[in-house]
Formats: C-alpha cells, structure tokens, sequence
C-alpha cells in the first residue's frame, strides 16, 4: 500500500513525499550524495539560515572578521509555528549544537557555503574570461569557491579528449561515476557514447568533452538554473578556448542553456543550429543524451541518424 512519509524541514515546515520505496530510495541517495551518513539529533538544523546570519555579521564587521578567533553568532529568530499551531523553539547557534553532538557546521569547513547572486555570476564571468589556455581555466575552476556543488563533489569533473579535436560533445552536468573519476562520461552512458562513436569511425581521441556544471549535484539531482548561471561562464570560455567546428549537445539542457532555445528535444534533435563563437559561427546540433538512449534504447535509431549526420558535416567541414 502506497501512503505519505512526513519529513520535517527547515524546523517549521513539512515536507510530504510518497511512501514508496523507489521515492525513499531516491531521497536517501540524495542524502548520501550530499554527504548525510547518520542521524544526529531529533530536530534538524538551517544551516543555510545559519551561514546567512553569519554572512551579514561578517560583512558589518568587514576585515576585523578575517583576523576574529571568535565564532560567529546566528541572529535571533522569532519563534515559529509548525502545522499545528504550535510554537517551536528558534534554531539553536551553531556552536553550541556542534559542541552538543559533535558535529562541524559547514561554516567552519574551510568553505563556507554561498548564497547565489549577481556578484558571484559576475566574478565567474570574469575569472572565466581571464583564462588564456584551457589549463589555466581548469586551474580558475579549482580555486573557484562560488558554486556550492564543489562542496559535496569529489573531484572537479572539467573535461576529456583531444583540445585540438574539431568535435566538441557537451553534457549538462557529471554523475557518480564521473565525479569518483573526475573525467566526464565515464559510466554507463560514457561506454554507450565510446560506441557510438566508433559506429562513425571516431574515438575519444576525435572529440572533446565537457559538460555545462563540472561538479555532480548531489544524488545526481538536476541543477538549479543558480548553479547552471554560475558555471555557464566557463563552459563558455571552454568553447572559446577548443573553437570546435561542430558542437555537439547532448540532452536538451545543454542546448537550452548555451543556444537560449526553448524546445523540448524530441523537437531539436537532428537539426542543425549556428552558435557563436569569436566571431564565427559553429555548427551545432542535439542530439539525445546517452542517458536516455539506455531507458529508451528504440530512440537509438534516431541518434544513429544524428551522428551520421555529424560525421558528414565533420567532412564537410575538413574540405573546406
């Protein structure tokens, strides 16, 4: 029997999910891939309304925070309510919890965790812009700390292949495979599109790959449009630095958010588009994500014809 699992959040909210077990299982991966490995206490903790109440403290106290030994103090909350009318008592300080059980918010984790805004879009724009080569825009992304998903990924996922390959494959965003390897496409998916390559005579070696977010969002969830806005910037400058002739996107994600297009990609696969690139224009095309195909595997006749394609404009492309 199907029924409703009751998950308090954020201390005075409910958040309902059905009691299946597929549900249950998706909710606990999404744990563990945000580094959740035990219970700690009975009621849960906003670290996020924490880490801004901290935030505003360090900015009134400017560089006097930098030199501080003294830990910063949450502001105090009026009590809320919670769906019985209830009050319930406001979120207790950081400290003290992580004296009570241990634990170590994650304000004190060597990075502390970003709120997304105009001014982190723009210091990724600039950093971005400010890498000459494609090893430099790697190093940038290393010491980048604006994109909070680097803070429950392992390894920086940043590309792979050949940079002076004409063929250039972009992805939305690494999975789990790809964030213990730190290379992209490297699972399930990656093994499929390995053979669909060969099926047109091309390896690894013949392409470059990359995805839009170069760090696994937790449980393989979908990123935020904040944390695609804020990564878009490098995989921009990538494209810049690789000036492919044909660009590949796989999944319509990717394509939405480098073309600004708005359809769904049963509707954009296997038509050709123009993106712009240093004053010229690249050859673009979707196709299905690799991910897909292996759900949906009839779609592969599809994709098939899609590479075809591609590899005819790849010849096109070298005699001219």
């Amino acid at each position: 029997m199907t029924g409703v699992v009751k998950l308090r959040a954020g201390g005075s909210h409910l958040q309902q999910i059905p009691n299946d077990p597929r549900h249950l299982e998706a909710l606990l991966d999404f744990y563990a891939g945000a580094g959740v490995d035990c219970f700690l206490q009975d009621d849960p903790v906003d670290w996020v309304a924490l880490t801004r109440a901290q935030a505003a403290q360090r900015a009134q106290a400017g560089s006097q925070v930098a030199s501080s030994a003294q830990p910063q103090q949450p502001r105090q909350q009026t009590p809320a309510s919670n769906f019985q009318g209830q009050a319930t008592a406001p979120p207790v300080p950081a400290a003290p919890i992580a004296a009570q059980i241990g634990a170590v918010p994650p304000a004190s984790m060597g990075q502390s965790p970003v709120l997304p805004d105009r001014e982190i879009i723009a210091a990724a724009r600039d950093l971005a812009a400010s890498a000459p080569t494609l090893d430099e825009l790697r190093n940038c992304l290393s010491a980048f700390e604006g994109c909070n998903l680097k803070l429950t990924a392992k390894k920086l996922v940043f590309a792979d292949g050949n940079p002076e390959a004409k063929l250039m494959f972009v992805g939305e965003a690494p999975g789990r495979d790809e964030d213990l390897q730190g290379l992209p496409f490297v699972g399930r998916s990656g093994q499929l599109l390995d053979r669909m390559l060969a099926a047109i005579g091309l390896d690894r070696s013949s392409a470059y790959i990359a995805n839009v977010v170069p760090w696994r969002p937790p449980g393989n969830r979908t990123p935020t449009p904040q944390e695609t806005e804020i990564c878009k910037p490098f995989i921009l400058r990538q494209i810049e630095l690789v000036n492919p002739d044909v660009l590949v996107f796989l999944g319509a994600a990717s394509a939405k958010t480098l073309l600004g297009v708005q359809d769904g990609i049963r509707k954009m696969r296997g038509r050709w588009m123009t993106y712009p690139c240093k004053g010229r224009e690249i050859s673009a095309i979707a196709t299905y994500h690799p991910a897909y195909l292996l759900r949906s595997p009839l779609e592969k006749r599809l994709s098939w014809r899609d590479f075809l394609a591609i590899k005819q404009k790849l010849g096109e492309k070298a005699a001219d």
